[in-house]
């Protein structure tokens, strides 16, 4: 037999590819598939531990900054500065291993969280359905789909039925695509194979077998993700990138001019420019992504232990930034287990003939699971009369209804049931209490006064049509002349303990929307009972008459978006997310585009497969109050990330400027460059504990927000006072001291690391330092650096790092200067974020 061209698969019969593939109607064996498996592994270039670490600690010096001082350090041992190459690398690499270790561990603890969500898929093996790990699906494989599933790898359709798919991520087709088996051309577009299915596509309706063609890399998502490697972009990183590209201009200019001002001053080339990049790396928040790595996995972990799952690490500064969310109210709002109230006619009494048919059309439904179906199998129906099932028109979003034909003794009968208006919709006639049927039109008005009424009292309605057909599989056009058979009045009990949860949300500054595909009255009524006095509802159908514009402004008032389409929620997401941080709640394969949209998508452990991948974060359990926990994690980390920005900006862009002031009046250089790094490094190793630190209440009942004003308002604000007493310290030491270069410079090397730790204690909180406890490492390690630094100038080796003993008074005075630091400080620090409104969160 001719080889295939599998680049082009959907030119061949499906029937040709299972023989090549070497699979059968019974899918492959086990061990045949456990054989490929172990093969594909094979084949992948997957990195090995040691060569992700060698990586992680090469990534440390990535830092532009840092590999300028590295050249430095070269230029320096090839002109024979032994001394001080040795001392500048050590400190390097200590910092450089510190961060590493951090960094791994925090790695460590993100793929164990990613290995907590694994995606399913159906697959036939050894002729029998089973549940494997997508990861673990196989050329050759038998894949059984059906609504939601999400597409494990390339597919050539076998069998199809109403099958609807969502190829938005690959053709960027907004609305669904039909996919039957058949033959299609080589040439064919990717929109129009309609044969065939893409890895990372998901099952929007209808039920299908397919045969697994490419896996992996071979597949057209995988030649994508090969090449492009992009990733989405956070608000926070993105704040991150515009902070840093603000801090290099400075760093750069004020660099420059220190360089200059000294190769005036006469002082060694070598000398300066080991000075200039020395103060550039100590400007450069150097430890920042390790600092958010490890804040984020630490957030991660302790968000794990509220139930919920971090998939997407980057987004847990995003969570902290939240203050509205928008849920569905099924298994948040209320308990999430339908129960059937009541089965009625079309005349609004009870009917053990609806009961039937609704009974035989949920038993029979093989598409889309879902609880209304599920409460409906579990009725209590008496004497059934048997039926077999011979088709099914499976439900999608669009028709809002599902039909199943059944074959009871001689009749053939169409059974469809689903939302009111699309069943009414299909309706010529209606049954009667007595059996009779009458002209629908007649009783169209009492039957929707019904369905208002039913809703009012805050009942799901959903409605039951039928006739009788000729053949036994029939498709949407049969769908037309029904009977209307009645209504459905089911139930979802208010979650017991909501109103607190909500309150907590409100206490967070979180507000909330409900966005539904429920009835508007239903809704209402259970908003009211959450204690909405008067609920603001806008429809679906308001909704496609508000212009964009008009929409922005009118969904602020909104309390609650009732039958509303799928692709409606992402408008409205869009719409609220010019004026909110938005997180969205969703489970259903009509939520993704929503999740997707959002600034945070949020879903459950038992949500279809496209909503757990698209969203953020997944909740072990549909509880309002494990989200609410989740979020106060965010913002702690949140917080704790912006307090080593804070920190490190303000005392070191203070340094420069005084180092810019000293360099035009001393005759020296008010620092080594080894001082310089050591006392980089002395910070580091207690900075690296504040994502670890303890955080005021008061930070955690706010969103925080990213506001880079602010934070360059901070770096001069602080500069300048930082600045300040650096200059009273040289002056000090210059004019009243009289002292001469070493131990001028072991002078500004004692105040400027003790004010550096010190400030940490100070802007870590926005109260008085002395009213807020800080975390235990971050205290201990502080106090370390304190005595270290203070005890590092009458050490034997304090002489190579260009060191000298002080005498009492000179430390005493040393000592003296950083305490009106730290008390001025405090002081400018509870003015500064009072001044900010809280802005000291972004």
């Amino acid at each position: 037999m001719q080889t295939p061209d599998s680049k082009f698969f959907w030119q061949y019969n499906v029937s040709d590819w299972v023989q090549w593939l070497g699979s059968s109607d019974t899918g492959l064996t086990g061990a045949s598939a456990q054989q490929r498996y172990k093969a594909s592994l094979s084949g992948r270039k997957n990195r090995s531990g040691f060569r992700k670490d060698l990586d992680l600690f090469l990534g440390q010096f990535k830092n532009p900054l840092m590999l300028l001082l590295i050249g430095a350090v070269i230029l320096s041992a090839f002109l024979g500065d032994s001394s001080d190459v040795f001392i500048i690398l050590f400190i390097i690499l200590s910092t450089s291993v510190l961060s590493f270790l951090q960094e791994r561990n925090a790695g460590r603890i993100v793929e164990q969280l990613q290995g907590l969500i694994s995606l399913k898929a159906m697959v036939i093996r050894d002729g029998q359905p089973q549940k494997v790990a997508s990861a673990g699906v196989v050329a050759g494989d038998l894949l059984v789909l059906k609504a939601g599933d999400i597409l494990p790898g390339d597919c050539l359709l076998m069998e199809a039925n109403e099958l609807y798919v969502n190829e938005a991520s690959l053709t960027g087709e907004s609305f669904p695509v039909r996919k039957e088996p058949g033959l299609i051309e080589k040439e064919t577009a990717l929109a129009k194979r309609t044969n065939c299915l893409w890895e990372g596509t998901n099952i929007v309706s209808g039920t299908a077998k397919a045969l697994v063609v490419h896996t992996g890399a071979d597949t057209i998502f995988g030649s994508i993700i090969k090449s492009s490697g992009v990733t989405t972009e956070t608000s926070f990183e993105k704040g991150i990138r515009d902070f840093g590209f603000f801090l290099m201009r400075i760093t750069l200019i004020l660099s420059i001019f220190i360089l200059v001002v000294n190769l005036l001053e006469h002082e060694s080339v070598i000398e300066s420019t080991l000075f200039a990049l020395a103060l550039a790396v100590g400007m450069a928040p150097e430890l920042l992504p390790a600092i958010t790595t490890i804040a984020m996995s630490a957030g991660a972990r302790r968000m794990l232990k509220k139930k919920v799952i971090v998939k997407k690490l980057a987004s847990i500064q995003n969570l902290g930034e939240v203050n509205l969310l928008c849920t569905d109210k099924t298994g948040t709002i209320t308990e999430g287990v339908i129960v059937v109230n009541a089965v009625l006619d079309g005349t609004g009494k009870d009917s053990p003939f609806v009961k039937q048919l609704a009974f035989w059309n949920a038993t029979f439904e093989s598409g889309y699971s879902n609880p209304i179906d599920d409460a409906l199998r579990q009725m209590t129906v008496g004497d059934i009369q048997p039926a077999t099932k011979t088709g099914e028109i499976p439900y999608d979003f669009i028709r809002k209804r599902l039909s199943i034909a059944v074959e009871t003794g001689g009749e053939k009968l169409l059974i469809s049931k689903g939302a009111f208006g699309q069943i009414t919709a299909i309706c010529s006639r209606i049954r009667l209490s007595d059996g009779t049927l009458e002209a629908f039109d007649t009783y169209r008005a009492q039957t929707e006064d019904r369905y208002a009424q039913y809703g009012s009292q805050g009942l799901r309605v959903i409605a039951v049509a039928y006739k009788n057909i000729t053949i036994g599989n029939p498709g949407k056009a049969e769908e037309t002349d029904m009977i209307f058979a009645g209504f459905v009045l089911l139930q979802d009990p208010i979650k017991a303990g909501i109103t607190d949860t909500l309150a907590l949300l409100k206490q967070l500054h979180i507000d909330l929307k409900i966005i539904t595909g429920d009835n508007q009255n239903i809704a209402r009524t259970i908003a009211q009972n959450i204690g909405i006095a008067q609920p603001l509802v806008m429809t679906g159908k308001e909704l496609m008459s508000t212009s964009t514009e008009a929409l922005t402004q009118k969904v602020k008032s909104v309390h609650i978006f009732a039958e509303v389409e799928p692709q409606q929620k992402e408008s409205i997401i869009q719409a609220l997310r010019k004026s909110y941080t938005v997180a969205y709640m969703g489970d259903g394969i009509n939520d993704v585009a929503a999740l997707n949209a959002a600034d945070v998508g949020i879903s459950v452990d038992n949500a279809v497969d496209a909503a757990k991948e698209t969203a953020d974060f997944v909740l072990m359990e549909k509880d309002l109050s494990v989200l609410a926990d989740g979020m106060r994690e965010g913002r702690k980390t949140f917080a704790n990330t912006l307090k080593y920005i804070y920190i490190s900006t303000g005392s070191t862009f203070g340094n420069m400027c005084s180092v810019a002031f000293a360099s035009l009046i001393l005759p020296f250089l008010p620092m080594l460059p080894k001082q310089l790094l050591l006392t980089n490094f002395l910070t580091d190793l207690p900075y690296l504990m504040v994502a670890s630190d303890n955080v005021d209440e008061e930070q955690l009942d706010k969103p925080g927000k990213w506001r880079l004003k602010v934070i360059r308002n901070y770096m001069v604000v602080f500069g300048i006072h930082s600045s300040l007493f650096d200059i009273i310290t040289f002056l000090t030491l210059m004019f009243v001291l009289k002292a001469k270069e070493a131990t001028f410079q072991t002078g500004w090397f004692i105040e400027s690391v003790l004010s550096e730790l010190c400030i940490l204690f100070i802007i870590r909180t926005h109260k008085n330092f002395f009213k807020s406890k800080p975390g235990g490492s971050l205290f201990l390690l502080s106090i370390a650096g304190l005595v270290l630094t203070i005890a590092l100038p009458y050490l034997p080796f304090a002489a190579s790092i260009g060191l000298v003993p002080l005498p009492p008074v000179y430390l005493g005075t040393m000592l003296l200067i950083v305490l009106a630091y730290i008390i001025t400080a405090d002081i400018l620090k509870v003015w500064f974020f009072r001044h900010f409104q809280g802005a000291g969160k972004g």
